[in-house]
């Protein structure tokens, strides 16, 4: 999964790099004076121009907040048409994901159904291997739990071959559990799918429902994103969206030219492999949504929020300086020493993300149907799109 966790760096690493984000464990008092720029379209019509271009084909954003709001789509719904693309598409969240899932979870803690300091091992006795150390389901939702990732092939030809395949949640824990655990709990931060795999059993677990009827339930509708959905095991977007192309060397199966090079229709795959961690979709306009009842305090309650908004004061896997994830976002200081929060996700085809200031005068949601989703090299276009959201 060395992809998908390059991927899911893009908005917490890229932009907290460009902002030399080494105080990432620092609190948000610092910053509580500094306040949100006339909203720049300027620079945002120029982070979404030119497409569908070699790194995308289409873009879809949406800032809002204190100053106004700005939105802007370019680029074309799919390479054979060429038809314009238009707001409201659908798309693939990717990671994004994550903060629903720990949203429910904090939900749970409220109501006393599960304890951030309480074990996986109590909660889904046989999950992990015998000889692993306790997990607390805290240290699932911000990264520290030490658990591993399983071992598959992150190379794009396998992935190709196997777009349709199906996993359950529990064959993808059993896969990543084969290793060892790569620390003790709670000692450093590795993002990593897993983590929210077993938060999601573990929704499964305590209310007997399925992770998606509680998605749904409590957040989905409650926030009125009417156009979001759990997919499960279809294949396919449901509705309006913009087809999701990977760019591929000549001579890949099914490949067909694209400017330079070529590329391969990856609209319609499983998302079995990222389940809890990875499977929603969406539009700006649900994410949106979510973002202002989320910060707002409409979806986890005030007293179980805080996990949100709060970097372990731990180091990073492998020694990648300080680790920059909260429970289900992650922290970024922008030029300025303005804060803010957000996540992205990647999925073959589409990268998206979501960001704000806690106190929601700026939000920023955006879908991006990048031809290298999963790379670091899908960081220059999303990156100037975070960027141009909080630029004077």
């Amino acid at each position: 999964m060395k992809r998908a966790y390059v991927a899911g760096l893009v908005l917490a690493l890229s932009v907290a790099a460009t902002a030399q984000a080494a105080t990432a464990q620092a609190t948000t008092a610092h910053a509580v004076d500094v306040e949100v720029p006339p909203i720049n379209a300027a620079a945002l019509r120029k982070s979404i121009e030119g497409l569908p271009a070699a790194d995308a084909t289409a873009a879809d954003v949406r800032v809002s907040g204190s100053t106004g709001s700005w939105q802007g789509v370019s680029g074309v719904t799919d390479l054979r048409t060429k038809r314009p693309a238009k707001a409201g598409a659908r798309f693939r969240a990717g990671s994004v994901t994550k903060a629903f899932t720990v949203s429910v979870v904090l939900q749970l803690v409220a109501e006393g159904k599960l304890s951030l300091d309480g074990t996986v091992q109590e909660y889904l006795p046989g999950l992990l291997p015998a000889d692993y150390p306790a997990v607390k389901v805290g240290q699932l939702l911000n990264h520290t739990s030490g658990l591993p990732a399983p071992q598959v092939s992150d190379d794009f030809a396998d992935i190709y071959a196997t777009r349709f395949q199906k996993w359950t949640p529990k064959e993808y824990v059993a896969k990543a559990v084969e290793n060892p655990i790569e620390f003790t709990p709670g000692t450093q931060q590795h993002y990593l799918n897993t983590n929210t795999f077993v938060a999601g059993l573990l929704i499964e677990k305590v209310t007997g429902r399925s992770y998606e009827h509680e998605v749904t339930s409590r957040i989905l509708r409650p926030v009125g994103m009417t156009d979001s959905y759990l997919p499960g095991t279809s294949v396919r977007i449901r509705g309006r969206h913009n087809q999701g192309y990977q760019t591929v060397p000549q001579g890949f199966p099914d490949a067909v030219k694209y400017g330079e090079g070529y590329v391969v229709n990856m609209t319609e795959a499983s998302v079995t492999s990222t389940w809890a961690s990875g499977d929603l979709i969406s539009t700006t306009a649900d994410l949106e949504k979510f973002v202002k009842a989320l910060f707002g305090g409409k979806v986890v309650p005030a007293a179980q929020l805080e996990p949100m908004f709060t970097v372990p004061p731990v180091k990073a896997y492998g020694g990648k300086g300080d680790a920059v994830y909260t429970s289900g976002l992650a922290r970024m200081e922008l030029p300025g020493g303005l804060v803010a929060y957000g996540k992205t996700g990647a999925r073959w085809g589409s990268a998206a993300g979501i960001g704000a200031t806690r106190d929601l005068s700026r939000t920023v949601v955006y879908s991006v149907n990048s031809t290298d989703a999963k790379s670091s090299g899908q960081n220059q276009r999303t990156l100037a799109i975070a960027l141009a959201a909080f630029a004077k």
